[in-house]
C-alpha cells in the first residue's frame, strides 16, 4: 500500500527500537513507521497532522478511537461550554477583562467567546499601532463595535510604535519591540479602566484575553528537546517578562480552521469568518528593513490594491492568506521616458487549512497582470512587482 505522506525534516533513525518491526518506509527514510505488537506501541516519522499528509485525520481518528479507545463525543458546542463555564470561574462574577482585538478571526472570535461570558464586564482595545492595513481600525470599529456589540476601545499608539521602531531591521527585534509595546499600551488602558471602575463600584482588570492559536504556539516556543523556535509571535514570545496582566487565551489549542467552525456556531457573519489573518506586528513585517512612515504607505497601498483585485476576481475565499510585502532592494525600470530606480513589491497568496503547511496559489496570470499593472501605475516609489512561489515549509507564510 502506498501512503502519500508529509516529512519536512532531515533526521531519521538509524534502526528500529528493539522489540519493533517497520510497517512503513520511504526511499530516504527506512523507519517511517513502526509497531511493537507485544506492547501496542507505534512511532510515525511523519506529520499525520497536516494536510499534506491526505490521510492524516484517518490516521490520528484510528489512533485515538481504535488503539486507544477514546470516546468521540468530543464537539464545537461543548467546547463553547466549557470555555464559557472557565472564563466566569477564573474572572469571578465581578471580574473585568481587557482584550487585544485586530479585527482578525482569531481575536474577534475570542472576544465574541469573552462577551457571551462575562458580557461589558470584557473591555475589547483596539491598538492603531501605526502598521495596520488601510482603514483597518474604521473598518473594525464597525464590524465588532457596531455589529457584534462588543465594547471596543480604539486607541492611537502610532507615534510610539513608529518611534520605537526607528533604525530596527532585524524581524525578532520588531517582533519584540511590537509585543512589548502592545502590553504596555493595555495594561495603561487597563490602569484607565480601573480608575473609572473604581469611582462606579466595579472590580479591577486583572486578565487579558488574547486570541492565540496552537500554531503560534508552536512556532514561538520550543517545549522540549532540539526543535527550534521558527519565529516569535507578538502574542506569544514577545510577551514582558514582569507583565501585570494575566492571560486567559481560550482559542490556545486550536487551529484556523477550528476557529472559523467556533465563529459560524457563535453566529459571527461570514466576511469576518473568512477574512485572511492579519499578524498582530503588522506591516512592520512585511518592510523587509526599517519600518518608516512612508514605507509603511507603500505597503499599504499595494496591499489594497492586491486584495481589491482578488475580491473583485471571485478569488478571496479560495486563497487563505494573501498580502503584500516590501523588498530591500531596488531595480532600474523606465517610466515614460525616464529611468527610474524604485522600489520592488513581492505578492504573497497561499493555500491552506491549518496553517502549518501551504501552498502558493496559482494564479489566473491575467488577475496577476493586473493586479501589477495596478501597483506599478498607482503606487509611488514601486517600479516591479514579484509574485512568491514557495511552499511551507521550507518558507513560512509571511516574510519575516
Amino acid at each position: 500500500m502506498v501512503l502519500k505522506v508529509w516529512m519536512s525534516h532531515g533526521d531519521q533513525l538509524d534502526r528500529a527500537p528493539d522489540g519493533f518491526k517497520v510497517i512503513g518506509c520511504t526511499q530516504t527514510s527506512p523507519f517511517a513507521a513502526i509497531i511493537n505488537e507485544e506492547k501496542y506501541l507505534f512511532g510515525i516519522q511523519f506529520h499525520p497532522e497536516v494536510t499534506h499528509t491526505p490521510r492524516g485525520k484517518d490516521i490520528l481518528k484510528n489512533f485515538v478511537a481504535s488503539v486507544c479507545e477514546c470516546q468521540t463525543n468530543w464537539t464545537m458546542e461543548s467546547f463553547i461550554d466549557k470555555e464559557i463555564g472557565r472564563i466566569r470561574q477564573i474572572v469571578g462574577p465581578n471580574g473585568q477583562v481587557v482584550g487585544a482585538v485586530s479585527g482578525g478571526v482569531d481575536s474577534t472570535v475570542a472576544a465574541k467567546l469573552m462577551k457571551e461570558a462575562i458580557g461589558d464586564r470584557f473591555h475589547a482595545v483596539l491598538v492603531d499601532n501605526g502598521v495596520m492595513r488601510l482603514n483597518e481600525c474604521q473598518t473594525v470599529k464597525k464590524q465588532l463595535g457596531d455589529h457584534l456589540g462588543i465594547n471596543l476601545k480604539v486607541v492611537d499608539a502610532s507615534d510610539k510604535f513608529l518611534d520605537r521602531l526607528k533604525g530596527v531591521t532585524d524581524p525578532e527585534k520588531k517582533r519584540k519591540i511590537i509585543g512589548n509595546t502592545f502590553i504596555e499600551v493595555f495594561e495603561s488602558e487597563a490602569a484607565k479602566i480601573d480608575l473609572e471602575n473604581k469611582e462606579s463600584g466595579h472590580g479591577n482588570i486583572e486578565y487579558l484575553l488574547q486570541g492565540t492559536l496552537y500554531p503560534d504556539v508552536i512556532e514561538s516556543i520550543s517545549f522540549k528537546g532540539p526543535s527550534a523556535t521558527i519565529k516569535t509571535h507578538h502574542n506569544v514570545g514577545g510577551l514582558t517578562k514582569n507583565m501585570k496582566l494575566k492571560l486567559i487565551e481560550p482559542l490556545r489549542e486550536l487551529f484556523k480552521d477550528e476557529v472559523r467552525e467556533l465563529g459560524k456556531i457563535l453566529s459571527i457573519d461570514e466576511d469576518l469568518i473568512w477574512r485572511h489573518p492579519f499578524p498582530g506586528p503588522g506591516i512592520a513585517i512585511r518592510i523587509l528593513g526599517e519600518v518608516t512612515p512612508s514605507q509603511v504607505a507603500i505597503v499599504r497601498a499595494a496591499d489594497h490594491i492586491f486584495i481589491e483585485e482578488i475580491k473583485k476576481a471571485g478569488l478571496y475565499r479560495k486563497i487563505s492568506q494573501a498580502y503584500a510585502a516590501l523588498l530591500p532592494v531596488k531595480a532600474v525600470g523606465v517610466m515614460g521616458d525616464k529611468r527610474t530606480y524604485e522600489q520592488v513589491i513581492a505578492l504573497r497568496a497561499v493555500e491552506t487549512t491549518d496553517f502549518m503547511t501551504a501552498d502558493w496559489f496559482p494564479f489566473p496570470y491575467d488577475v496577476l497582470k493586473r493586479i501589477s499593472n495596478r501597483i506599478i501605475n498607482e503606487v509611488k516609489g514601486v517600479n516591479r512587482v514579484v509574485y512568491d512561489v514557495s511552499s511551507k515549509p521550507p518558507a513560512t507564510i509571511e516574510w519575516e
